[in-house]
């Protein structure tokens, strides 16, 4: 829909701020989900994963973190659990050893949003990071 008189709507100009606007409610989204420390991820660090419907709605549904030539696999689980998992899900499908561990590869594999969000709360992820490159 054009801006006109007849048709309020979002100037052309006025792009930016929305844009703006709504890259802050997506950060607030994520935002809004973090555990308190990483202390709270007590998540499984071997067996198989079975994620709920909400969570892999697409995809894999599955995970078998005991197996070797699962790192993918298990970079798969926690981009999903870090995009699609809602606060309560974090602690319960997440393990803050296997995130620590995994995070130089994993932040190269989740949005920009989702990175930014959990090294600016978590510090020592980007810590991490930085040393491993």
């Amino acid at each position: 829909m054009s801006f006109s008189p007849r048709h309020p709507g979002t100037a052309p100009s006025d792009l930016s701020g929305a844009v703006a606007e709504d890259l802050a409610l997506y950060r607030e989204k994520f935002r809004r989900r973090l555990p308190q420390s990483l202390e709270e991820l007590h998540g499984p660090a071997q067996g198989v994963v079975a994620l709920p419907l909400h969570i892999a709605w697409s995809g894999m549904t599955s995970y078998d973190l005991g197996k070797p030539r699962q790192r993918m696999g298990r970079m798969g689980l926690y981009r999903t659990v870090l995009h699609e998992g809602l606060r309560d899900d974090l602690p319960k499908f997440l393990n803050r050893d296997l995130l620590l561990q995994a995070w130089p590869v994993l932040r190269t594999l989740v949005g920009r949003t989702v990175r930014s969000v959990w090294e600016e709360a978590f510090p020592e992820l980007a810590v991490r990071a930085r040393a491993a490159a």
